[in-house]
């Protein structure tokens, strides 16, 4: 029992390393993107690769632990957890660097002003992510519990800018393209709060053994 416990504290610092990678690329893509900064961005997109490395890492140790230990009740949860939210993580890195790749593509064409949705939306992802790590981290209730509410908003301000880019798109035909590069970001965000309400519903999990899909939180 003690080598369970140890192997599964060794899988979680391992997460919570992934987590800061994913942290990390979020963070400089959005920024990239705004500022315009084309080595960041492709910076960001070649690293990608140690994030996917370190998802086959954690989730072969957790089959590692499934085959030598059997683990059942808590045990068994947390591994379940891990093995889910670690997909949730190499996703949110995937949609990190397709973010980067929309911000080479329209740093080297007319700048356009990007509307105020996408930063605001950003920021509510970039929050979410880290109240998830936290709530992992911390085993926070909680804090798991307010990141599921916030993904409302995100949703919301996504809706939103389908118009916003059809209005962009028929007064400025000329950039429609670069038009739809922006939209394809606010997808990308609204996907990684997806992600994030999924890790925060593990962790939920984790605590209290009750799947939290579909279960309002309002």
């Amino acid at each position: 029992m003690q080598h369970l416990h140890r192997e599964i504290e060794y899988l979680k610092k391992e997460i919570i390393r992934e987590s800061g990678l994913v942290e990390t690329n979020l963070r400089e893509s959005v920024k990239a993107l705004m500022t315009r900064d084309l080595e960041l961005a492709q910076e960001i997109a070649a690293r990608d690769h140690i994030i996917d490395a370190l998802e086959v890492e954690v989730e072969e140790e957790c089959l590692k632990i499934f085959a030598l230990y059997q683990p059942v009740a808590v045990d068994l949860r947390y591994l379940v957890a891990f093995l889910k939210l670690n997909n949730d993580l190499e996703r949110i890195g995937d949609l990190a660097t397709n973010i980067a790749e929309r911000a080479v593509s329209l740093a080297v064409k007319d700048r356009l002003d990007i509307p105020a949705e996408i930063p605001r939306m950003s920021e509510l992802v970039q929050k979410m992510l880290k109240d998830t790590l936290d709530a992992l981290v911390d085993l926070d209730s909680k804090k798991a519990k307010s990141v599921i509410r916030e993904d409302d908003s995100v949703d919301s301000l996504h809706h939103s800018m389908y118009q916003i880019v059809g209005d962009k798109i028929q007064a400025d035909p000329e950039h429609v393209g670069n038009w739809l590069e922006i939209l394809a970001v606010s997808r990308y965000l609204e996907r990684i709060a997806d992600h994030c309400t999924n890790i925060a519903e593990d962790v939920e999990y984790m605590l209290s053994g009750r799947i939290q899909r579909h279960i309002s939180t309002h």
